[in-house]
């Protein structure tokens, strides 16, 4: 059977004050009145019954988790007691499903990415499973056509030539961590590289054998978690091992050494939500003076430029008078206001409210 798996763990600390510690960002509604989360579990409908949709999450957020995929059955939410990275949400996902189909495919998708339109990624899927079926010890990724030299992702590098299965899957030559300005610019001109959107397709029994060699204490404990799933114990063994489990992500710690990787390039519009710049080009339309305001919220500029403005609330205005390359954020409780460049310092921020042992706005 065909499962897939929505990693839905991270807390989004670079969008607060829409993202909180009880409604991460993949609960956010800034898109037609649906989160990201629900966003993700529609786009693979088409693909997967909901009865094999599994979502990965931190068990803090598991409650508002459920609540935003009531149609999910409530056992499909598997909940990390800490996080641990891709590789170990992975290895928990594919560990208890292996216990219950042993020859089961799985999908791994990120809750937090925003594709348009789905058919490109649709397709790719269907020819990564089908691909699978002849070549069952591939590991399977997704690469994004590069529009322009990114510095904030990581790439893939392809083979020269395709496999002879399919003209649109090609061996992965290696991963690229994110590069610099000038080297992006030349990934970008040799055509071989494309972003790498941290999705994949692989057998359940294939990524374990992977994740043994090349992980072993962590396979041995993740084993050890899936051996009491069912059982009375199962809560305090995963409470007990999973903190244990070393801390790394997938792409490091199993796929940048793996021998037998395979991707698809897509071609569509893709967005990593990890900031408000990624979401700039989402969330609604440039004006004249390239302003941003989200769809819904009510904003006035005055000889102002090259701001985002997002709004919780359509009755509240935003006015801007002189200023440019600003992020002003409303919420009910909070505002944030920073200069486009300077969101990376918002974890500093959470950093100095969590130390007033204040978590009303954390």
């Amino acid at each position: 059977m065909n499962y897939a798996v929505i990693m839905a763990g991270g807390s989004g600390q670079r969008l607060w004050p829409l993202s909180r510690m009880s409604k991460p960002k993949q609960i956010i509604k800034l898109f037609n009145d649906k989160s990201l989360l629900q966003h993700s579990v529609d786009r693979i409908r088409p693909l997967f019954d909901v009865e094999r949709i599994l979502v990965v999450t931190n068990a803090e957020y598991a409650d508002v988790v459920r609540e935003n995929l009531p149609e999910l059955p409530p056992e499909n939410i598997l909940c990390e007691p800490v996080g641990r990275d891709t590789a170990n949400a992975i290895g928990l996902a594919a560990a208890l499903l292996k216990r219950k189909d042993p020859d089961a495919f799985m999908a791994v998708f990120s809750a937090d990415h925003i594709i348009e339109p789905n058919e490109p990624l649709l397709a790719a899927v269907g020819k990564a499973m089908e691909f699978l079926q002849g070549h069952p010890e591939a590991l399977f990724t997704f690469g994004i056509k590069a529009t322009y030299a990114h510095t904030g992702f990581g790439y893939l590098k392809r083979a020269d030539r395709a496999s002879e299965v399919d003209p649109d899957i090609f061996p992965v030559v290696s991963f690229e961590e994110k590069p610099n300005k000038s080297t992006a610019r030349k990934y970008i001109r040799s055509a071989k590289y494309c972003w790498n959107s941290g999705m994949f397709v692989w057998r359940v029994d294939t990524i374990l054998t992977e994740l043994e060699q090349r992980l072993p204490h962590n396979a041995d404990r993740l084993s050890r978690i899936a051996g009491a799933s069912g059982t009375d114990d199962y809560c305090d063994i995963l409470k007990k091992e999973f903190p244990e489990l070393e801390k790394i992500s997938i792409d490091y710690g199993v796929l940048e050494s793996a021998e037998h990787v395979f991707m698809c390039e897509l071609d569509c519009h893709w967005v990593d939500v990890g900031s408000y710049e990624a979401l700039a080009d989402t969330i609604g339309d440039a004006d004249p003076d390239d302003n941003i305001v989200t769809r819904g919220s009510s904003c006035r500029w005055l000889d102002s430029s090259n701001n985002i403005a997002i709004s919780e609330s359509p009755d509240h205005l935003i006015a801007g008078i002189g200023v440019e390359n600003l992020v002003i954020v409303h919420t009910s409780d909070a505002t944030l206001i920073c200069r486009r460049d300077d969101t990376d310092s918002l974890k500093d921020l959470l950093d100095e409210l969590a130390k007033d042992h204040d978590r009303r706005f954390l």
